[in-house]
């Protein structure tokens, strides 16, 4: 038995991909299928918007959102902006508040200091260097991408070896900014801390959670409410992605820590 036969285990139909840093290492399930990334998206927007910040076109301490925000709070879900409104909960950078509308805010702000539209941007320095061809972009970069789980399984592979962000930057994205702050993590509940970097969910220590108890503290990635997801663990130095024909659910929150658990243990190596 292998360990993405825990798919199975869902009770409705999924995909996977185990990669590591040589490519794709095993693989189950129609991965070419398109299917909605929902919040997954926030990690392509986030790169795009890392990658303007890396070529000087915008800063990570621009103004942006409401009064004391920065694109760094934006990006981090910290700038106290409400889930999908521009209503503000709290000052920014004293609370982790996940807001679809802060990373919006995030690619507006990065569109005006580019000069050209967003979505633009992301397919010429993110999706096309990529080889992403599946991808559709509707225009909201919070929730707004549909793919493969082939195509995501590249941006996967290229976050676990950057190519298009230095290492500086790629660094950035995926360690906690404003690390100690606590917040709610969607679909999981309360978190003390509630680590995020720029765009990107930093594992940690929460509990309960949709990685595994094997994952380091260090895994980022992120999921999506209609069941695309994706980790990176730097210090296993693989990846996982995983694509359900179901929104996110008790199933998935069973599943998914045994399934990464399987997975690390079967395919990681020394």
């Amino acid at each position: 038995m292998s360990a993405l036969d825990l798919l199975d285990d869902l009770g409705f139909e999924a995909c996977a991909l185990v990669l590591g840093p040589e490519g794709v290492r095993a693989r189950r399930g129609d991965t070419e299928q398109v299917r909605l990334w929902r919040s997954v998206t926030k990690t392509i927007t986030a790169a795009a918007c890392v990658i303007a910040v890396q070529e000087g076109l915008v800063s990570l301490d621009d103004p942006a959102g409401p009064p004391d925000s920065t694109l760094r709070h934006l990006l981090s879900h910290c700038s106290g902006l409400w889930y999908e409104s521009n209503r503000t909960l709290h000052p920014p950078g004293t609370r982790r508040a996940y807001s679809n509308y802060a990373i919006d805010e995030a690619g507006r702000h990065v569109a005006r200091g580019i000069g050209m539209d967003f979505g633009d941007w992301v397919q010429q320095r993110v999706l096309d260097p990529l080889g992403m061809t599946s991808v559709e972009w509707d225009g909201s970069p919070s929730v707004g991408a549909a793919g493969s789980m082939d195509d995501l399984a590249l941006f996967a592979a290229e976050m676990l070896r950057p190519t298009l962000l230095e290492e500086q930057w790629h660094r950035a994205a995926t360690t906690p900014q404003f690390p100690d702050l606590p917040g709610v993590m969607p679909g999981f509940g309360h978190q003390r801390p509630n680590p995020f970097g720029l765009g990107f969910e930093i594992r940690g220590h929460k509990s309960p959670h949709w990685t595994g108890s094997r994952n380091d503290p260090a895994t980022y990635g992120h999921f999506g409410m209609r069941g695309s997801l994706f980790w990176v663990d730097p210090v296993a130095d693989m990846a996982l992605v995983v694509g359900t024909a179901h929104d996110i659910c008790d199933a998935h929150r069973r599943v998914l820590p045994e399934l990464s658990d399987a997975v690390l243990e079967e395919f990681a190596r020394p």
